[in-house]
């Protein structure tokens, strides 16, 4: 897929996602996550918790696919509520955005956020915030420009 995609369509995600949803986690760590962090473990920890998401009757967690007009899944958004640890106010968190390979560059990563702030808007959130490794700069580049900041910037030294 290299030309831009005409028509995407954005829907739920259901069981019969399960297998495109896990094979496309790995795009996790393409970036190269910190040298203290297990590449194999983040990838086995997301892929329970999606797989959780997915369990049918889930009200706290949605993942919502973007496809082609030909129904080819094309990325993923997993989307839940947090609750701000200072106000206690409750917000809509972007647990994990990812686009599969051959649709990289094509809009779909705009196009599924723009989908989790609809759901935000939906549930009564005032805003909706994520977590990106200071590694991936082009993720963090791609939230500057649709508007998000940044707040709280988390520091970590191994101790051994």
């Amino acid at each position: 897929m290299d030309k831009p995609v005409s028509k995407i369509k954005i829907r739920i995600a259901d069981t019969s996602d399960t297998n495109f949803i896990q094979s496309i986690v790995p795009r996790l760590i393409e970036f190269g996550p910190p040298a203290w962090r297990d590449a194999d473990q983040m990838i086995a920890t997301d892929r329970a918790v999606l797989n959780n998401s997915l369990t049918p009757g889930n009200q706290e967690r949605v993942i919502y696919i973007a496809e082609d007009e030909n129904n080819n899944q094309l990325g993923f958004i997993h989307v839940h509520a947090g609750e701000d640890y200072y106000n206690k106010e409750k917000h809509g968190h972007i647990a994990d955005v990812i686009v599969a390979p051959g649709a990289a560059g094509l809009g779909v990563g705009k196009l599924l956020l723009g989908k989790a702030e609809d759901w935000a808007r939906t549930n009564g959130f005032r805003w909706l915030t994520l977590s990106v490794f200071s590694e991936n700069v082009k993720a963090r580049n791609l939230y500057k420009t649709l508007g998000y900041g940044e707040d709280m910037v988390k520091y970590v030294k191994e101790i051994n």
